[in-house]
């Protein structure tokens, strides 16, 4: 090429310039703002099947030729909206996913367009500080040592997940890093409620365990985990020849949000010198309250903590955070040092920055801590625990909703989970027989409420009985939207009831 001659620009097919990003950003922001005003006024769900879903998106193959930015967010913002199931609907109480934030919003743009990866502080400088100082900042929140060690993960099983692996390094007695589980001819075994999540099978699964190495502790009528029987099976397990490394508690269930005795449980696995951690991944975030009971505030003696922001902190999609009580022990578990990576040690203030690919699985990390460091400096701590009071407090008016309703049944309330059913007060006599036809009618009666795009809740099991659940962790519902959801229950309630009940119950 001569020396003289210009090279020529490049323009990839996929840049936009300031003024075309400006334009559909503006448009974008323009529709996005317009559907949060109307959410309240949108059905929570349409109920879709998977066809009609499909059929909306269409089924074309892969375009050959592009088309301009605005004319896809144009296209693609009704297609969302009209097609989703709506978590920030203030009648959405299904699962624990919050309604979400709208800085939170702006917040993924923003990490999205400076685009850093957190799994080296030199190559992420101001976001790995953001991240560090944010797990600092939920740490301070919950009551759990500032001084800790943490990170943000996708979700509650990713978090629990990790600290899974960080106590089955520190409580091995051999180089489990290096001899895996073959250095030991004793099989580990971790201790959960009976009502615990799930997470605990896939960690003990893909670690190497195995599920039988979990050990499921039995509960007492409030669904929390009976430290007696705990021992007891440590006891009968250390003479069985297995080696217990891990006792969990939950700090909040999926199903009731119950709360195990976390001071006993946190007492027990000092005395048995076993890895205590706590499942806060729901409920955490209410131990900032004033109020909260003494069961919750011992996760602060745990030596590690799952908490997601993505549920009771009204962060969007996905944010999660493990919490070690030991800074050192997620490194001790994940860190390797391969030749690829130069590390950047300054450290002027005798703090090197922090390289969280030595924290977990990930190498290549997104900046999902902003939306969160972001929500704690526009709300602050008073904010988060008047938002949380309140979610508590319309639970509450659920429960006692449900009670003094002659039709429904109140079976529970702890923190913002309420359960009940609907029970037709002419059926009370029955007994025993009518069990399986309760089971019936509220599991069809909660497919037909989730598909009216009424209201949406979920469901629990409990000691046999199909119950429906509401967890409330949205800053969006009133006191108006509860009210509103005894009656219709009712309403889909009695016209099932009709078709349904058998004729030795009528």
């Amino acid at each position: 090429m001569a020396a003289d001659k210009e090279a020529p620009a490049r323009r990839a097919p996929i840049d936009l310039d300031a003024r075309a990003f400006r334009a559909a950003g503006h448009a974008l922001v323009d529709q996005i703002a317009d559907y949060l005003e109307r959410l309240p006024g949108l059905p929570v769900t349409r109920g879709e099947s998977p066809r009609a879903v499909r059929n909306a998106l269409g089924r074309g193959s892969l375009p050959e030729q592009g088309r301009p930015m605005d004319e896809l967010l144009a296209e693609v913002t009704p297609l969302l909206v009209e097609h989703s199931l709506h978590n920030g609907h203030p009648r959405f109480w299904g699962y624990i996913t919050s309604s979400a934030n709208p800085a939170g919003a702006l917040a993924d743009l923003l990490a999205a367009a400076v685009n850093p990866n957190l799994g080296r502080w030199d190559i992420a400088p101001i976001a790995s500080e953001i991240e560090a100082q944010t797990v600092r900042w939920l740490a301070e929140l919950v009551g759990y040592p500032a001084d800790c060690g943490g990170i943000l993960t996708s979700g509650g099983n990713m978090a629990n997940f990790l600290a899974f692996v960080a106590a089955r390094r520190a409580q091995a007695s051999w180089d489990i890093r290096r001899e895996g589980l073959y250095g030991e001819p004793r099989k580990l075994a971790a201790y959960v409620s009976a009502d615990a999540h799930t997470w605990v099978d896939k960690a003990a699964d893909v670690s190497g365990l195995g599920s039988d190495a979990v050990r499921w502790v039995s509960t007492d009528r409030q669904q929390r985990m009976r430290p007696d029987d705990l021992a007891t099976l440590i006891r009968s397990d250390r003479r069985a020849g297995l080696l217990p490394f891990l006792v969990v508690g939950t700090a909040g269930t999926t199903g009731t949000g119950a709360i195990d005795p976390l001071p006993e449980l946190a007492e027990l696995a000092r005395r048995e010198r076993l890895w205590f951690h706590v499942d806060g991944a729901y409920g955490a975030p209410a131990a900032t309250l004033p109020e909260a009971p003494a069961e919750l505030r011992g996760l602060a003696l745990a030596d590690s903590l799952a908490l997601d922001p993505h549920k009771w902190l009204y962060a969007p999609l996905e944010a999660a955070c493990c919490l070690v009580r030991d800074p050192q022990a997620l490194p001790d578990a994940f860190s390797f040092q391969p030749s690829y990576y130069k590390l950047d040690r300054r450290a002027d203030d005798g703090r090197p920055g922090i390289n969280y690919y030595q924290y977990g699985m990930q190498n290549s990390r997104g900046f999902r801590a902003l939306k969160v460091w972001l929500g704690l400096r526009q709300t602050g701590r008073r904010g988060i625990a008047r938002m949380i009071g309140e979610d508590i407090a319309l639970a509450r008016r659920l429960y006692e909703l449900t009670a003094e309703h002659p039709d429904l049944e109140a079976r529970s309330h702890s923190l913002s989970i309420t359960t009940f059913r609907y029970q037709p007060r002419e059926l009370s006599g029955h007994g025993e027989a009518l069990a399986p036809y309760l089971n019936e009618l509220n599991e069809r009666l909660l497919d037909e409420l989730q598909r009216s795009g009424r209201a949406f809740v979920s469901n629990a099991v409990v000691a046999g009985d199909y119950l429906l659940r509401a967890c409330i962790v949205n800053f969006r519902s009133s006191a108006a939207d509860i009210d509103a959801l005894p009656g219709i229950v009712c309403e889909i309630g009695e016209a099932l009831d009709a078709r349904l009940r058998p004729a030795a119950l009528r």
